[in-house]
């Protein structure tokens, strides 16, 4: 999984399986979400955003199935999060 930390007001890192194509995206709150089904396309765009927070919430927020991953817990891997998704 490619993980990248990200300048954003929202977002403090995304990370992205193009095998699986699956978006996780570690909030600033802490809170880390796995978007399913995200084309390599989508995370691509997302990480030229000039701003992160809008181009979510335009793009991905509420159109790819998700789940909470993990909150408040700083330090854990990613690849101990990481989750199957169903299509």
């Amino acid at each position: 999984m490619n993980v990248t930390a990200v300048e954003s007001a929202t977002l403090a890192t995304v990370a992205y399986d193009d095998a699986r194509e699956l978006l996780q995206l570690e909030f600033r709150s802490l809170a880390i979400y796995q978007y399913c089904g995200i084309p390599a396309a989508v995370h691509a765009a997302l990480l030229r955003a000039p701003s992160k927070g809008s181009y979510f919430n335009r793009v991905i927020r509420g159109r790819f199935p998700y789940s909470l991953a993990s909150n408040a817990q700083p330090g854990v891997p990613y690849e101990a999060l990481l989750s199957e998704c169903s299509r």
